[in-house]
């Protein structure tokens, strides 16, 4: 074992025990995932570190099955073109362990629970919500848009429109005991956020279709 391996474990351990500052998960992270994450994607995972790191901090927050989905989904979802893509697995790790939590446990419970509402109507997707969280859910934005993705996915919403659809999104979040303004500006920020890469990520596969021209003359 290298003498770097034996440090950060050291600086690991000794973290684990007491709370990690956003400083140390950074620091974590980088030691973690040793490769230049490309531009467009840095400031996602730094917000992700951040978040995380403060909700570890917070007594009233629970690893529960709807923050699971929400984090393993938004992660997919926001580093959609991210290249190489092999490195998606480690930087998913890194940042969950950077902030002391379980990357593989979080699919897992993710996977299983998107499995559980597969194809349920709105009805029955609330009967399930209901009997799945029967304690006071802690409101943060992640198991905002993991209850949000879960919703979203009922064959009852196909067809309807965007204000329909926004009502019975609504509805569950106010039956839940969640805040339906709170979710709605969590919602409509991680969509502007999707559209703002998808824009991006449009303009950089021009300009670069611009300079492969260019060179070609």
């Amino acid at each position: 074992m290298s003498e770097h391996t034996l440090t950060l474990l050291r600086f690991t351990y000794k973290k684990l025990k007491e709370k990690l500052t956003v400083s140390d998960s950074k620091k974590l992270f980088h030691e973690q995932f040793p490769y230049v994450i490309p531009g467009l994607y840095k400031r996602i995972v730094d917000e992700m570190l951040v978040e995380l790191n403060l909700l570890n901090h917070n007594n009233e927050f629970t690893k529960d099955y709807l923050f699971c989905v929400g984090l393993t989904e938004t992660f997919k979802e926001l580093m959609k073109g991210y290249t190489p893509e092999k490195h998606l697995e480690l930087l998913f790790e890194s940042i969950c362990s950077s902030t002391n939590f379980e990357a593989k446990e979080i699919k897992e419970i993710s996977q299983k629970s998107q499995m559980e509402f597969k194809d349920k109507s709105s009805k029955d997707l609330l009967k399930l919500l209901k009997e799945k969280s029967n304690y006071n859910l802690y409101p943060s934005r992640i198991l905002n848009l993991g209850l949000y993705i879960l919703i979203s996915k009922s064959p009852d919403l196909k067809g309807k429109n965007e204000s329909e659809m926004n009502n019975m999104i609504s509805e569950v979040y106010e039956k839940l005991k969640l805040s339906s303004n709170k979710a709605e500006k969590d919602i409509g920020i991680y969509k502007s956020s999707i559209s703002k890469m998808e824009q991006a990520k449009e303009l950089i596969e021009e300009l670069r279709v611009k300079e492969n021209k260019k060179n070609d003359k």
